[in-house]
């Protein structure tokens, strides 16, 4: 068998990337611009919580954090991936280059995948709204946040079991692999980056099921009451005045 020499990093090895540019900034200058603006933003988020909110408990912070950090990523990071994939090979911009760092590990986010468009396309305007939604409505101690965290945990989940789905069945098989074998790329930037997004939803996913079924036994507990008051009311003997 020829061995393949290609002009990129990207497996498979024989994939075609059409203005591929190396890039310039080091690594560790990429991950300390894109850490300092999560936590810029995830810092303001808990200011204005406690602000509004100052008995806000810690779970619930920790959960607005979540919400906030996904909010972000869906609709700026993974946003700029959907509007701007087909000149990301070549772009500097810290996106592009944090994208082209990250498909390392899955070449389709290089190569304008048609699948990987339709799921960051909702994700970018369905998902990211909502989390944004949801953190609203936390902070406000609205209860709508909790119908809103099922449906989106039920969405990160099953935006999960695509994304590796395809990727297993595609290499079980057809044999390819988008993933460099190193153990950075695969275990590392593949399976560990995603899977706070197979724990965490699945976490918050039991804790709105709970809430929401309790709020419902609570209301229905009271419609009970009302309803024998009623009962024991109507049963009454009238006072003669």
């Amino acid at each position: 068998m020829e061995a393949y020499s290609a002009n990129h990093p990207y497996y498979p090895q024989d994939v075609e990337i059409a203005k591929y540019s190396p890039n310039v900034s080091p690594l560790a200058v990429l991950l300390g611009w894109f850490g300092s603006i999560i936590a810029i933003i995830l810092g303001a988020s808990l200011v204005l919580a406690r602000r509004i909110r100052p008995r806000i408990q810690v779970f619930e912070q920790l959960t607005l954090c979540w919400f906030v950090l996904c909010g972000f990523l869906h609709c700026f990071f993974e946003g700029y991936f959907v509007l701007n994939h087909a000149e990301l090979p070549g772009s500097q911009s810290l996106f592009a280059q944090l994208w082209k760092e990250y498909a390392l590990s899955d070449s389709r986010y290089i190569t304008s995948d048609p699948f990987m468009l339709c799921i960051e396309g909702i994700t970018v305007f369905i998902w990211g709204p909502l989390c944004i939604a949801i953190a609203v409505c936390l902070v406000r101690g609205n209860d709508l946040r909790y119908p809103l965290q099922i449906v989106m945990c039920v969405g990160h989940l099953y935006g999960v079991a695509l994304y590796y789905g395809t990727c297993y069945f595609e290499y079980h098989y057809h044999g390819n692999s988008h993933s460099r074998p190193e153990f950075l790329y695969y275990w590392v930037y593949y399976a560990s980056f995603n899977f706070p997004w197979v724990v965490v939803p699945s976490l918050l996913l039991v804790q709105g099921i709970r809430t929401t079924w309790d709020i419902f036994r609570a209301f229905e507990d009271v419609r009970s009451v009302l309803l024998r008051l009623g009962d024991l009311h109507g049963t009454e003997p009238k006072k003669e005045r």
